[in-house]
């Protein structure tokens, strides 16, 4: 595999996976603070609806800027453009600014709105919890564009360990805030929700820090870089601000699918749930966290691979493409692919089998827990296949292409929404989900087949690969579970450590064993 392709991928798969696993396993001592099993679930859809909404408007207040200015420095770096690379990174930085704030403002105005169609019993709570995330929402795009910059540059280290300080400081006032607000101001978890949101503010604070040092230490290298550039092309102002413009509609649609999916389900399961089915306020929200605000808590780690293998290859793409390189292009489009199975597919694999240990080790034993989430790692790695496509499709100037396409996967997901939450409540809006992003998975790979003549039968090796080791995974775990089911939250560590290992080595053996580790990783 290409060095560049790897190490970019390496650095944005460390700072992404790290910061969502730690976002992940922050919970278990969190949601130990929230006491009752029914402060647990509350607190659970009272948090995750709120981001939800939250990262609908961080991915308005963006306007997808980032990645269309690290995909046009790319280009014009790749043409030794670099003065038009730091106009567009200038006038980037300034329009988040705006954009930031101006968000931030609708978000406050808003809240009522979102509270009130949201799957929480108090509308009350809802609001405040939705109006602690403003402060967040009127910093972070100013500073995505910083991060854009650097991986234009292909300078990928500081976008994965920005992304690792703003989690580790975020994680931190999380846990620090709800135990000082429970255990020694004695107020209520809902209180302590209120701050960990809020900790979305202190941990963008901690990012802006060290992408600001980051870039001072960059200078000289910008400076000489400035020194050797050509003319720029585009020296009126104007039309650097129409080009990013233009390219950043597809961005924030495709940007935010997933997060548009959730709101899908936060903004219309209540509605059927209660409005036509009857059902209480209380049971809609238990349901909701079940199959829902739980499970995406501990999925978001396989999207968050899939996002780090795509936004490593945007930059190399976008450069190679622009240099009418089209063999480099199909070369790196493999690359691409292949990584994306080896990496993604056992994670989702392993991460199946351990399905009940998980969900007892953050939230409680349930098998119908253990179900749910199930679902949603099959789900999250439909969408990180999904996401994947639209994102090389972007980086190839196919970017109408890809918001297309997702454009129809939400249609779909919404005429489905309806009729499958109305029959399997929480497991139709999941079914409703599976079959919108697999149509948009046909439609974004079958799109890179025709136009750069991909060979997917190039795969098959690395699938069937996937297929054997699933095969293998799923019978270890039929028998273990049929001798010994683990009970504690300790045990259950303990073995989900141990059979992740086992399970890992095993792969790695039979891949060694069988050429396909040398052959992506060469």
């Amino acid at each position: 595999m290409n060095k560049k392709l790897l190490s970019g991928s390496f650095w944005l798969s460390f700072g992404s996976v790290f910061s969502r696993a730690l976002g992940v396993l922050y919970l278990i001592p969190w949601l130990a603070m929230m006491g009752s099993k029914e402060n647990i679930n509350a607190a659970q859809a009272l948090f995750n609806s709120t981001y939800n909404i939250y990262a609908i408007f961080l991915s308005l207040g963006m306007a997808g800027f980032p990645s269309a200015i690290a995909r046009k420095v790319a280009m014009y770096n790749g043409k030794n453009e670099f003065t038009s690379s730091k106009k567009i990174f200038k006038l980037g930085l300034g329009l988040m600014c705006i954009s930031g704030l101006l968000c931030a403002l609708i978000l406050y105005v808003t809240a009522p709105i979102f509270a009130k169609n949201s799957p929480v019993v108090s509308q009350r709570d809802s609001v405040i919890a939705i109006r602690s995330m403003v402060p967040a929402i009127a910093i972070l795009p100013a500073m995505s564009v910083i991060r854009g910059w650097f991986q234009g540059n292909q300078d990928l280290k500081p976008f994965g360990i920005s992304q690792l300080w703003e989690q580790v400081f975020r994680v931190i006032f999380i846990l620090a805030s709800s135990y000082v607000l429970i255990y020694i101001f004695h107020t209520g978890y809902v209180i302590a929700v209120y701050a960990s949101v809020f900790a979305a503010f202190a941990g963008a604070l901690a990012s802006y820090i060290y992408l600001i040092a980051h870039y001072k230490v960059k200078l000289p290298e910008y400076k000489a870089k400035l020194k050797k550039s050509k003319a720029p092309m585009v020296s009126d102002v104007r039309k650097i601000f129409m080009a990013i413009a233009y390219e950043s509609i597809p961005f924030v649609i495709v940007g935010a699918g997933i997060n548009l999916c959730q709101i899908i389900d936060q903004l219309f399961f209540k509605q059927i749930m209660q409005g036509v089915l009857g059902l209480s306020a209380e049971y809609t929200q238990q349901v909701y966290t079940a199959f829902s605000a739980n499970p995406s808590k501990l999925t978001s780690v396989i999207t968050a691979l899939a996002a780090a293998i795509a936004g490593s290859s945007l930059p190399l793409l976008a450069s190679v493409n622009a240099g009418g390189q089209k063999k480099n292009v199909r070369h790196y489009l493999a690359d691409n692919i292949n990584y994306l199975i080896f990496i993604v597919f056992p994670v989702s694999t392993i991460f199946s089998a351990l399905s009940f240990e998980a969900n007892g080790i953050f939230f409680f034993f349930s098998k119908a827990g253990a179900e749910f989430l199930t679902y949603n790692i099959w789900q999250s790695l439909i969408m990180a296949v999904a996401v994947n496509g639209l994102t090389v499709l972007q980086a190839l100037h196919y970017s109408k292409k890809a918001m297309s396409y997702l454009l129809i996967g939400l249609i779909i997901k919404l005429i489905l929404q309806f009729p499958l939450v109305f029959m399997l409540q929480g497991t139709g809006a999941i079914m409703a989900t599976n079959i919108a992003f697999a149509v948009i998975c046909i439609l974004a790979y079958r799109k890179i087949r025709i136009e750069f003549s991909i060979d997917f039968r190039d795969f098959v090796p690395n699938v069937l690969l996937n297929v054997i080791f699933l095969i293998i995974v799923v019978i270890a775990q039929a028998v273990i579970s049929s001798i010994y089911i683990p009970q504690t939250k300790l045990i259950a560590l303990m073995y989900s450590v141990i059979f992740g290992m086992c399970t890992g080595l095993l792969y790695y053996g039979i891949s060694k064993k069988f050429g396909f580790w040398n052959k992506i990783f060469k």
